[in-house]
């Protein structure tokens, strides 16, 4: 009976060191051969003899992009990782992509864009979602997909420049929607930026009728049974109350997006306001839904707001009604 006891004991802890070792990161491979870009003739000249990047490709030099493939709740998921050459921890981003299936995928030219918060000083993360590039599953649009996202976090901790003591969370379109969720869902990001991002399903399909059928009642498994129930999960503007007073979020609209209407963000900033969330709204007047047309300036506003809040660690503002 000892010796039974003493296997049992035995086999526990063996079952916990090596629930304790397993990785979440299954891949990381490095993109290097950009010769082979469609582009790659567009963001490259000939100086000397020599082919070096365009001015505003420059900053490829100084990252590293690596395309990965992690575990999520059991599947294998596909992303991206876009690291600085730097020797030393950096703060980190999660990046949610917009879009559903194909329809945004996060690509080179993703990485690319990213790349540029990468080499401010950033370890910048990113995932395709369940089913999509080429990963197992299938997406949810804001249902267990989003573990794919929160699963990003502990990934981190097995990237050696990461400081997982300083992650933000970036969104843009139905990625914004991923970022308002796991906003409630953990408490280990210190801020977050939102672009062009519906804070209400049911404002979405009203506007754009097409959502419903092409996409949730596509995507969310037993839709029409539950339909009440999963349109108000994915409506954070719903229960803004249960975010944090703790995460500073940044939110971005242009005022001419017909994908996601203005409104949306008008009234997440007023239900904000309601709770006291820490949060600045900026709206881009005839901005698209990429607010393409301040592009500069939206990266700006990006770069600073992580800066600010994550990087330097500035205290948050005073909430509280005050003043003269």
């Amino acid at each position: 009976m000892k010796y039974l006891k003493l296997v049992v004991v035995i086999l526990a802890l063996t079952t916990s060191c090596y629930a304790q070792e397993q990785k979440l990161l299954l891949k990381k491979e490095l993109f290097s051969d950009y010769s082979k870009l469609p582009f790659y003739s567009k963001i490259t000249e000939e100086i000397n003899g020599t082919t070096t990047w365009i001015k505003n490709y420059k900053f490829l030099d100084s990252i590293s992009i690596f395309k990965i493939q992690y575990l999520s709740d059991g599947l294998k998921v596909n992303g991206f990782i876009i690291e600085p050459k730097i020797a030393k921890k950096v703060p980190c981003i999660i990046f949610n992509r917009g879009g559903n299936r194909d329809f945004g995928n996060l690509t080179v030219n993703t990485a690319f864009r990213l790349g540029k918060l990468a080499n401010e000083g950033y370890v910048v993360i990113a995932s395709q979602y369940r089913g999509n590039g080429g990963s197992e599953g299938k997406e949810e649009f804001g249902g267990k997909d989003i573990n794919d996202v929160l699963a990003l976090i502990d990934v981190l901790k097995e990237v050696d420049i990461a400081d997982t003591e300083r992650i933000g969370m970036y969104g843009w379109s139905r990625g914004g929607m991923m970022t308002y969720i796991a906003l409630t869902k953990t408490d280990k990001i210190k801020a977050a930026v939102v672009g062009g991002a519906p804070s209400s399903q049911y404002e979405s399909i009203k506007d754009r009728p097409g959502m419903e059928k092409e996409v949730l009642a596509d995507l969310i498994p037993e839709y029409e049974k539950n339909k009440e129930i999963e349109l108000y999960k994915r409506s954070p503007v719903k229960w803004a109350n249960q975010f944090s007073k703790d995460v500073p979020i940044l939110i971005l609209h242009g005022t001419s997006d017909w994908r996601v209407r203005p409104e949306q963000s008008l009234n997440m900033a007023q239900e904000f306001t309601k709770y006291r969330i820490p949060y600045r709204l900026i709206m881009f007047e005839g901005g698209d839904h990429g607010i393409l047309e301040f592009r500069e300036e939206v990266e700006e506003n990006i770069i600073n707001w992580f800066d600010k809040y994550l990087r330097k660690g500035k205290s948050l503002p005073n909430m509280e009604f005050h003043g003269k």
